[in-house]
C-alpha cells in the first residue's frame, strides 16, 4: 500500500512542476518550459493512474489537487514574489481541512 501512496505523492510533485512550468512558458512562447509542461503532467497522470488502483479515487484526487494547490501557492509566494493575503491563507486552510476530512472519510 505504501507504494501507491508514494506514487500519489510523485504525481503531486510532477503536477506542481508542470504547473510552475506554465508560468515559465510565458503562454507557450518558451520552448523548454512548454515541453516540460507535457512531460511533467504525463508523469503525474501516469503515477496517479497507478495510485488509484489501491487508493479511493475521490480521496486520491482530493489529496492530489489540495496538496498541489497549497504547494503551487507556496512556491509562487517564495520564488515568484506573489503575495498572500489573510483571505488567501484562510482559503488554503479550508482546502487543507477538506483534504484531511476526505482522507479520514476514505478510511472509514
Amino acid at each position: 500500500m505504501l507504494k501507491y501512496w508514494l506514487l500519489l505523492y510523485t504525481a503531486i510533485a510532477f503536477e506542481v512542476c508542470g504547473t510552475m512550468c506554465m508560468k515559465f512558458s510565458n503562454g507557450f512562447s518558451r520552448l523548454l518550459p512548454s515541453i516540460l509542461i507535457f512531460v511533467f503532467y504525463g508523469i503525474s497522470f501516469a503515477s496517479m493512474s497507478v495510485a488509484v488502483r489501491k487508493i479511493d479515487v475521490g480521496v486520491a484526487y482530493a489529496i492530489w489537487s489540495g496538496v498541489g494547490i497549497v504547494s503551487v501557492v507556496s512556491l509562487s509566494c517564495i520564488f515568484l514574489g506573489e503575495t498572500i493575503t489573510m483571505f488567501k491563507a484562510f482559503s488554503l486552510l479550508i482546502i487543507i481541512a477538506g483534504v484531511i476530512c476526505l482522507n479520514f472519510a476514505g478510511n472509514s
